[in-house]
């Protein structure tokens, strides 16, 4: 059985919004809402464990309910970072569950078939993440300098979503936990178990909506195109 945790704690600093940004607004649907739909159409997910801003959690699960968002198995307090917001929803995630996918609650424009295809590789590896290729020249600056170019062979931009053995996943987290160390996603918590993590090919439009700039983007991708 395959259970999905996505992590939505944040309050969404860099956006300078008011409201954590997940519940910022693509049309007429929260970003939440359309993340959460999106991974829902995903073939074999059992449920999703939502992970929210602690104060949230109420009122989340009533807007979830009255859009009638599907797959919700539940809504709970997420921490004051992601990898806590993770943990706290592997909780609620059954004991007989074999396999987790890790989707951040603010990349809306996944489809079901980039969910199933890490799935699959993680299936076949034990864990595995998405992302792409990075094809642009990368400098590493330094107080506003060039310091180095960095030869970009071999590199990938990761996204999520990710997917894991359950048990491999929660052995990740627990030895996170006991050596103080944060990662920026849970790949790098398995990395450190000494596992090989499978990089499948992920979508050049799953964004990340973390400033205005790119919610200025997302928003004019979700608008409805007028016919000619």
């Amino acid at each position: 059985m395959t259970y999905a945790i996505v992590p939505g704690g944040g309050l969404g600093a860099r956006m300078g919004s008011r409201r954590p940004k997940q519940y910022l607004r693509l049309g007429a649907t929260p970003i939440l809402v359309a993340t959460l739909r999106a991974l829902g159409r995903a073939r074999g997910l059992e449920g999703i464990v939502v992970a929210v801003p602690d104060g949230q959690v109420a009122a989340t699960r009533r807007l979830l309910a009255r859009l009638r968002v599907p797959k919700i198995l539940d809504v709970v307090a997420g921490g004051p970072d992601r990898q806590e917001s993770v943990w706290q929803g592997l909780q609620r995630v059954p004991a007989d569950a074999r396999w987790v996918v890790v989707h951040d609650a603010v990349r809306p424009f996944i489809d079901a078939a980039l969910v199933e295809r890490v799935r699959a590789a993680a299936a076949a590896q034990g864990a595995a993440t998405c992302g792409m290729p990075v094809r642009e020249t990368v400098k590493r600056v330094r107080d506003g300098s060039i310091e180095a170019t960095v030869e970009r062979q071999g590199l990938w931009l990761t996204q999520t979503p990710q997917a894991f053995a359950r048990d491999l996943l929660w052995e990740a987290h627990e030895k996170a936990r006991r050596d103080g160390f944060a990662g920026t996603d849970d790949a790098v918590l398995v990395e450190r178990l000494g596992m090989a993590v499978a990089m499948v090919r992920g979508l050049a439009q799953n964004l990340k909506i973390t400033t205005r700039e790119d919610l200025q983007t997302a928003r004019a991708w979700a608008r409805p195109r007028r016919r000619a």
